[in-house]
């Protein structure tokens, strides 16, 4: 235990750049002090950095945490840092992101390429089954980027008036998805609509296409408070709830529940919702305002 009387929670997320991480940080703090214990943030300065997220662990180990949330910036490259974790004691919950580490108690997340598929197919119909879709995938690095251009992919198959325009990296960061979408206009690539890998990338793409006096349908995955207030603006089609703060708050629970032995499920998955205009105004409150799902449901839902 740690020395305040309560369990310590070491929660690694991937960059201070992303505000759906800004949610997750929370959902954990949240859980955390319900058990009467604390979270304590742990986040590489450099968005994303595999080698400084693999430093931070050997930090949160010297403060002996009672357990640990990780999301990690890469599905292989933290196993050796992992396995420091594991040689401690300490129990592991991943979560939005997986690592291939099968002494990880349990992962909590969503289907991406379920998620994909859903806003994806939205967006086609949208466009009325017809047009060219141009892709703006996340960080190389991350599981979830690759599943959700599978979904992406496996929607286009189901539409044959749909084609893509073209793949292009958007790094799950607001200036990445600008950059790209600004080399995607130079080039004088056809696209009637984007799928987005996350907000903050479409918010990038946005920043691209109003620079340049173009509009086109553009949808991206994380329902944070700015995605919402960007619908509500026209700016943005919708998103796709892959709630990032309920999902760590789910990973707290998860893990401070097997503190108490506790027996937990090897994989929890949270159903997704696409927000649009039609009911975004339930998901217009602050991160601080939200509610998040009770154990019961996110286990037998």
């Amino acid at each position: 235990m740690s020395a305040v009387g309560g369990p310590l929670v070491a929660v690694f997320t991937k960059n201070l750049t992303n505000p759906a991480y800004d949610g997750a940080r929370a959902g954990a703090d949240r859980v955390a002090a319900r058990f009467g214990g604390r979270a304590r943030h742990f986040v590489p300065t450099i968005p994303d950095d595999v080698d400084q997220q693999i430093a931070l662990v050997d930090m949160a180990l010297a403060e002996r945490p009672d357990a640990v949330i990780m999301i990690p910036a890469h599905p292989t490259a933290l196993l050796p840092a992992l396995a420091k974790i594991h040689a401690a004691g300490i129990p592991v919950v991943t979560a939005v992101s997986r690592a291939e580490d099968p002494q990880v108690l349990c992962h909590v997340g969503a289907d991406d390429e379920a998620v994909a598929f859903g806003i994806a197919t939205y967006l086609f119909a949208h466009l009325g089954g017809r047009g060219n879709a141009l892709l703006v995938g996340g960080h190389p690095n991350s599981s979830t980027t690759h599943d959700r251009e599978r979904g992406f992919r496996a929607a286009v198959t189901k539409h044959p008036g749909i084609r893509i325009a073209g793949a292009v990296r958007g790094d799950y960061q607001r200036e990445p998805g600008r950059a790209a979408m600004e080399r995607v206009l130079a080039e004088g690539t056809r696209f009637d609509a984007v799928f987005a890998a996350n907000d903050q990338s479409a918010f990038g793409v946005i920043d691209a296409l109003k620079a340049a006096g173009r509009r086109a349908p553009v949808v991206g995955v994380n329902a944070m408070p700015a995605a919402v207030t960007s619908i509500r603006a026209g700016d943005l089609l919708a998103t796709a709830a892959y709630d990032a703060m309920s999902i760590a708050s789910i990973a707290a629970e998860a893990v401070l529940r097997h503190l108490r032995g506790e027996r937990l499920p090897q994989e929890i998955m949270l159903p997704v919702t696409i927000v649009d205009a039609a009911n975004c105004a339930e998901w217009d409150v602050p991160y601080e305002a939200r509610g998040t799902p009770t154990w019961e449901t996110a286990v037998q839902g």
